[in-house]
């Protein structure tokens, strides 16, 4: 048997970093294993994604953090889902929320009630059956019952956080759990000339950090992953049109929203993410379409509030690594690939990377087969991703400007375009394994995009229109009487977590 990984050294800090770090310290817990972490003191993280998706409340919880305390160190709002503005159109918007759409009905999805009645001349929103939905609508936020008794008011939350603060919580975490740090520059990466394994990296005062296992958290670089074993990207740029961007914080203005605001703007998007001190502004963009200043003017004209830091620019490498794990080498958050944030996936994937490492942890034999088996579980979640993120721009009908018009006719996977035509068909949902997004989230994205199926579950056919249209309306009801019973997103926030106005 083989000998029993003992060092872990994790390269690069900020909130990947921490992550990493917070969670391997939990996993070693009472085994003999070591975790250091070299952070560089001279450089700053990217540091704009604030919004996140409901697994990072399992995430903390499983650390065994204090969710309230965490709310507070973070300056972070909830989180219900994502609202798309000008996306379809450009007076349109629709409501991406983190829960189900009415309930399953004699085992027939609830979609299809609604479909059989639009078909017939009625006029109903898939979102008046979405207790998320008309929470949000309504500004309001309430946490969700841990048994709820009704299917209806089972739904998620999540958190718009200042990813900064975020890593120093973690920080601290962690140095508490053990976690050896250490604040310097890798100079050099020392490979083993005979296996090719990463032995050990050398920093700028001299010092030599042996390890078993790596964990390159060093951005977009790839320090380790791609610097040192030259492991690179896969292009994804055919399906995703956004490889820039430009980002501001602005003073709050007015009380912060319980969904983060995508905007779709000329030439890409714009987001808008509330904390509890600011607001987060960016406007993510194709440079085929547009140049950074006409970006950046874009931006500045169209946020709200006093602008409070200098405007940032961005240009980022659509891809992911040919390999996440090679070797004894292990790449996490922008070391392993971008997607753009367009449904707030990067802390998510750091999670669900780190999951697939602790489920498959090597010994110092490094399995071929088990790294081989992480990576194929990891390619196939970024491809369900890629999917997911293409058809927002893929379904369009915008065509005032050029990107928009390019969006249309833009390439998509087969497999995503098997969807779409499936669903066209009679509203079927196609899943497949690993997928990141469930079919509620699929099914938001055909309803904000207006695709209407052309037939409805046949098992429905015969059923009295009146009766179904009489028990719609009495869930509707139900929905809108609880969520305006709930506090406003404010209010909730100042009676349990309002953080400290000095942090």
């Amino acid at each position: 048997m083989s000998e029993g990984i003992e060092k872990i050294v994790i390269v690069g800090g900020g909130t990947t970093g921490w992550m990493a770090a917070a969670s391997l310290s939990r996993y070693v817990k009472d085994k003999n294993i070591t975790v250091t972490l070299i952070e560089s003191p001279s450089i700053n993280t990217v540091g704009v994604g604030e919004a996140t998706i409901p697994n990072i409340v399992s995430f903390n919880r499983n650390l065994g953090i204090d969710e309230v305390e965490l709310i507070k160190a973070t300056q972070a709002t909830f989180k219900l889902g994502i609202e798309f503005e000008g996306w379809h159109q450009k007076d349109t918007r629709f409501f991406h929320p983190f829960a189900d759409y009415g309930m399953k009905v004699d085992n027939v999805e609830f979609h299809h009630y609604i479909n059989k009645l639009n078909s017939e001349g009625y006029s109903l929103d898939l979102q008046d059956y979405s207790f998320a939905c008309v929470l949000a609508k309504q500004g309001n936020f309430a946490q969700p019952h841990p048994n709820p008794t009704n299917p209806m008011a089972d739904y998620s939350y999540a958190y718009h956080l200042d990813a900064a603060l975020y890593g120093k919580f973690l920080t601290d975490f962690s140095v508490k759990q053990g976690v050896e740090h250490i604040l310097a520059n890798v100079d050099k990466v020392h490979l083993n000339k005979e296996s090719g394994f990463i032995e050990s990296v050398e920093l700028d005062d001299g010092r030599c950090i042996f390890g078993d296992l790596f964990i390159d958290c060093s951005g977009f670089k790839g320090l380790l992953i791609e610097g040192a074993m030259g492991i690179g990207l896969d292009d994804l740029s055919q399906w995703l049109p956004c490889n820039s961007a430009v980002a501001v914080q602005t003073e709050l203005a007015g009380r912060p929203l319980p969904y983060t605001r995508a905007i779709a703007k000329e030439a890409g998007w714009q987001w808008q993410i509330p904390l509890q001190h600011r607001m987060g502004n960016g406007y993510i963009y194709s440079s085929e379409f547009s140049d950074k200043q006409a970006a950046e003017d874009s931006l500045l004209a169209s946020v709200q509030g006093q602008t409070i830091n200098d405007v940032r620019h961005f240009t980022f490498p659509l891809g992911r690594r040919e390999k996440t794990w090679h070797k004894n080498c292990f790449s996490l958050g922008l070391a392993g690939g971008f997607l753009e944030p367009l449904e707030s996936l990067g802390i998510s994937l750091i999670q669900t990377a780190l999951a697939k490492l602790l489920t498959f942890f090597p010994d110092k034999s490094f399995n071929e087969a088990d790294i081989a088996e992480v990576n194929r579980l990891h390619s196939t979640e970024l491809d369900r991703i890629v999917d997911f993120l293409a058809m927002h721009y893929k379904l369009t009908k915008r065509d005032d400007t050029e990107f928009w018009r390019y969006c249309q006719q833009m390439k998509i996977s087969d497999t995503l375009a098997h969807k779409i035509e499936v669903f066209k068909s009679q509203g079927h949902i196609v899943m497949h394994d690993h997928e990141s997004f469930e079919e509620a989230s699929w099914l938001s994205m055909y309803h904000g995009f207006k695709v209407v199926p052309q037939r409805y579950d046949v098992r429905i056919k015969n059923l009295d229109s009146k009766m179904i249209e009489q028990k719609l309306m009495q869930m509707r009801n139900s929905i809108y009487g609880a969520a305006e019973q709930a506090m406003s997103h404010q209010a909730f926030i100042e009676k349990h977590c309002r953080a400290k106005s000095d942090l």
